[in-house]
């Protein structure tokens, strides 16, 4: 039951009844309330049309409330110039609720469209560990991609690592200078950064080695088989180290297509996008330019400077044969295209690449893939506590297997201080969930574009707008349960509101499929965070204004229906989020 379209198919009938003509149906709108003192929902459809029905606003308000028939749903008033607010009567919330808690998906709405949906996230470089900057796109992209599956989309979540690239000409250089067995068994990934960051410090100082890093790379391209056994070693020892990774972070993809898999198809689709006139040589690198058909301030190919726009092509061959990551993005949406069908691929990437993201799109559509819409998914940067980008003393990005255990030792003083876990083990396993769980919903809870400071004591406090805030009112709802002996048979007939805090309980918990379809539309997972909030505060509220045990009879009943529907709710959402849930803390 969608409670605005109805108010808003009565509305239209009511217009229709006092034979106002519409200029657009679609413009007539029932939304939700911007304050709760004057009603639920609202309407300024008599402020809209009274004008051109050569009335008063307010008097037409009058006339429209009159030809409203919504006695059996709400009570109506007139607020201002002219405002409709609509009060749901406490039945109309019973029968919400009674809904709610009777689906198995808790009443979430389906897309009447079902769209293929690429969701491109966290692509880390292999041969390095995982940094804190890759927190963002991972975190994000996993819970875009929860949510698009859960209102119905077939989504196929893919890691397009970067195991072909630059950094490989340089771990490749100095692994044949010396690569030190040992520790490449003992710990991979630090021997992997060792070797690339004795390789890049090299190159920086001679101008020959750089070359010849890059003499490593176009090797490798070509199939050498020494190169291509080092790689190959290089990718296995890396991947083991970011599953272990994904695993604490509860994050899973269905493909790992890096760009590796698209190296056959990249000197085939230069030579097309040559062939077609899509890219033309330039100083000796081949590359693609304007179209020359929109404003420069508005062209991907264009940048001002001195105040002179100038061309800003996209290179799809070095001048040194070499392929990059430009190429094997085009020949990435060209698999996705045919392989997949996919309607759309979402880009969870720093906002820092958004010109490469707006000459892809740009380029894309030139080669004729209207049908698949790209998006950009940007983000922002994470701040240290004094206000610019998060590094390590030696100016290096932390890195995030680093952090995670920074945030789990954090949470361990927190639950050692007040949990009330029996065992050792219990209280272990509870700080890792509160660590990584703190560190997710921070990154969620901010705007994606949002700049944010890093800062774990806040992170892993009880109160507040925190993860463990949001754990601890899950346990709440469900401690209730463990209270009462034996099964509790709740039938959602026996439902009735009382009290003006359950009402509000209701009210946001019937909020939470328009939430959960909020997010998608401008990818924004902040707006769950927030709504899962406002619903631990509003149970909270609940909890202490209506006693529960120590009440009788079908107020009983219909109390512990509401404590059950707010812990599916706040353990539906927290897993859209991929935060789990404890059931003790």
């Amino acid at each position: 039951m969608n409670i605005p379209e109805i108010l808003c198919e009565k509305v239209l009938a009511a217009l229709e009844a006092l034979e106002v003509t519409l200029p657009d149906p679609s413009r007539i709108q029932v939304t939700k309330a911007a304050d709760l003192r004057f009603g639920d929902f609202q309407s300024n459809v008599a402020m809209m049309l009274a004008k051109p029905a050569g009335k008063n606003p307010r008097d037409f308000a009058m006339e429209l409330m009159e030809k409203i028939s919504a006695d059996d749903l709400c009570e109506i008033s007139i607020a201002g110039p002219g405002f409709l607010n609509f009060t749901l009567k406490p039945e109309t919330w019973a029968a919400l609720a009674r809904s709610q808690w009777s689906a198995e998906d808790l009443a979430v709405s389906q897309v009447e469209k079902i769209e293929t949906i690429v969701v491109d996230f966290s692509a880390p470089n292999v041969a390095k560990p995982m940094h804190i900057g890759h927190i963002r796109s991972t975190i994000i992209g996993e819970c875009l991609a929860r949510v698009a599956t859960k209102v119905g989309h077939k989504v196929i979540k893919d890691n397009h690592i970067g195991d072909w690239g630059t950094q490989f000409g340089m771990v490749t250089w100095a692994w044949k200078k010396g690569v030190d067995g040992k520790q490449l068994e003992e710990e991979p990934l630090q021997e992997l950064l060792r070797l690339y960051r004795m390789a890049s410090d090299a190159a920086k100082e001679d101008e020959a080695i750089k070359e010849e890093c890059r003499a490593e790379l176009v090797k490798l391209q070509k199939g050498d088989l020494e190169n291509i056994e080092i790689w190959t070693r290089c990718v296995d020892l890396s991947r083991k180290g970011l599953e272990n990774i994904y695993e604490r972070l509860d994050v899973r993809f269905d493909h790992w297509l890096g760009e590796s898999d698209y190296n056959e198809d990249l000197a085939p689709l230069v030579k097309k996008l040559t062939g077609d006139g899509h890219a033309r040589e330039s100083d000796g690198a081949m590359c693609i330019f304007s179209s020359e058909t929109v404003k420069a301030k508005n062209d991907p190919f264009k940048v001002n400077r001195d105040g002179e726009w100038q061309d800003f092509p996209m290179m799809v061959r070095k001048k040194d044969g070499a392929f990059n990551y430009a190429t094997t993005d085009i020949a990435t949406v060209e698999f996705r295209v045919n392989e997949w069908q996919a309607d759309q691929a979402w880009y969870v990437v720093d906002v820092r690449q958004s010109g490469h993201f707006s000459q892809l799109i740009e380029v894309s559509s030139r080669l004729g893939y209207d049908g698949i819409k790209l998006v950009h998914v940007a983000f922002g940067t994470i701040l240290g506590k004094d206000g610019s980008p998060l590094k390590t003393r030696a100016g290096d990005l932390p890195q995030l297997e680093d952090v995670l255990n920074d945030a789990v030792k954090a949470a361990q003083i927190i639950v050692d201080e007040k949990s009330h876990l029996d065992t050792v083990e219990e209280k272990e396993a509870l700080a890792e969930l509160i660590g990584v769980s703190s560190i997710k919903f921070t990154e969620l809870s901010h705007h994606r574009m949002s700049d944010y400071v890093f800062d774990l004591e806040k992170m892993v406090a009880l109160e507040g707008d925190t993860a463990p805030y949001l754990l601890y009112s899950y346990v709440r709802s469900r401690s209730i349960f463990r209270k009462l002996d034996g099964e509790v048979d709740l039938n959602a007939k026996n439902l009735v509101l009382t009290e003006k805090a359950e009402i509000h309980l209701v009210r946001m918990l019937t909020r939470y499929s328009g939430q959960i379809h909020q997010v998608l539309e401008d990818y924004r997972p902040n707006l769950l965070a927030t709504y899962l909030l406002e619903l631990a505060r509003a149970f909270h509220s609940f909890f202490e204004a209506c006693p529960v045990l120590k009440s009788e009879g079908q107020i009983r009943e219909s109390r512990l229906i509401l404590c059950d529907l707010t812990s599916r709710v706040l353990k539906d959402g927290l897993g859209l989020l991929a935060i789990p849930v404890p059931e003790r803390m």
